[in-house]
């Protein structure tokens, strides 16, 4: 008898039918001897539907009623499947966040786990039953209902995995798998059948949205076999685990990732001394804006040019900040761009293999594409270009790693 934890997320909930036919696939499962704990989220577009309301009566929302009110999102998801597993002749039960007691930190709208208590949820599966919980939510030591921020009953579901030491846990979405590249900018891009924790959380953080970046990172701690899989049609989806693809070592690289949310700024003439660059970074980090790629260069007048990337939506109060931060530190000034994009190679072969990044720049230049920035790690290169030529790029090197066949 294998343990397993499966998630559906809103789109795989989000009518009756839909719901009808997750029933139908846990039941079989579990009819095929497996114990199942199902962990789902809000119907698709609810917890919109919540917040715009809650803002009709208070734009400035208090984050604690806010985490009340989003919940019940997911509360309504719970009881409708364990209703249709009930109706399926299956014996079901639900449980919020709070019941199976889900700790967490007192952080409302961004909580993290701390600890679970998965005694209640063992004895409802030792009885035969399909444990039902509710995705995304916990509750803090006092009582509090707390929520883990958007995406996280990915995170919710491979929490409960690690404490009930499940045999794995499947992600179910709109996709069926982890694939070489976006399919809609790259027509030859092939779903992997594996990956490694480490290539899956770089694309994670790169911009492949299949899974969030929180609970990649909760699966490799813990090493939770996770697989990626379409609600909607059976198939295999891609494994993600700590052993990987065992044909990786002819992999160089496992996939392309791109991120069009990016703006680069430049301060100009900054006087090179200690703690520069924790004064220019830390008003940045005031604001809770995320800076990603980073480079200083010392010019031969003791002066720095210190350039940096971040989302672009945050461009606009990034700049104004490094403004006032130029005049204050009598830099010579700030320029910017809110046109640009990152385009990214990941695979754990790169540390076997070298010329990876020259291979990598050569692409680019053939098509004159002018890179910007560059940051590297052990199995990955990032680059910074003009954002319309993200699309070329993408193509081009997938051809360049031969991606466009599957191995």
């Amino acid at each position: 008898m294998s343990l397993i934890v499966e998630k559906y997320g809103g789109t795989s909930v989000g009518s009756i039918e839909r719901i009808n036919a997750v029933a139908e696939k846990v039941a079989k499962s579990h009819a095929a001897g497996n114990q199942m704990v199902i962990v789902v989220s809000a119907m698709s577009g609810e917890t919109n539907r919540l917040l715009e309301m809650a803002k009709e009566i208070n734009a400035d929302l208090p984050a604690r009623e806010a985490d009340v009110l989003v919940s019940t999102g997911e509360q309504v998801t719970i009881a409708l499947l364990c209703m249709a597993l009930i109706n399926k002749g299956q014996q079901a039960r639900s449980f919020t966040g709070g019941q199976v007691r889900i700790e967490t930190d007192t952080s409302h709208g961004r909580a993290r786990i701390q600890n679970i208590d998965s005694s209640r949820i063992k004895k409802h599966l030792d009885e035969g039953r399909v444990v039902v919980v509710a995705g995304f939510q916990g509750v803090d030591n006092d009582g509090n209902i707390t929520t883990l921020g958007r995406g996280g009953s990915d995170t919710s579901a491979v929490a409960l995995a690690a404490a009930l030491k499940a045999d794995e846990c499947r992600i179910y979405t709109d996709v069926d798998g982890v694939y070489t590249a976006d399919p809609r900018i790259v027509p030859e891009a092939h779903r992997m059948d594996e990956v490694t924790f480490e290539e899956m959380l770089e694309l994670s953080s790169l911009g492949t949205k299949v899974l969030q970046i929180r609970s990649v990172e909760f699966a490799g701690k813990y090493k939770v076999p996770l697989r990626v899989l379409n609600s909607f049609k059976d198939g295999p989806g891609t494994l993600i685990s700590y052993e990987g693809n065992k044909k990786m070592e002819r992999a160089v690289i496992a996939g392309i990732a791109h991120n069009s949310d990016e703006a680069k700024l430049t301060i100009t003439g900054v006087p090179d001394h200690p703690g520069v660059a924790h004064t220019i970074l830390g008003r940045i980090a005031e604001k809770d804006i995320n800076v990603d790629m980073i480079i200083q260069n010392i010019a031969a007048d003791e002066t720095t040019d210190f350039t940096f990337t971040v989302p672009r939506s945050d461009f606009d109060v990034a700049t104004a900040i490094l403004e006032k931060v130029s005049s204050e530190l009598g830099a010579r000034g700030v320029t910017g761009d809110n046109s640009i994009a990152k385009v990214s190679i990941v695979g754990v072969g790169m540390r076997s293999h070298t010329g990876v990044a020259d291979l990598m720049f050569a692409t680019l230049a053939e098509e004159g594409i002018n890179i910007k920035m560059i940051s590297t790690s052990e199995i990955k290169v990032s680059v910074i270009i003009d954002d319309k030529y993200t699309e070329l790029a993408v193509r081009a090197l997938h051809k360049a790693f031969d991606l466009d066949q599957k191995i």
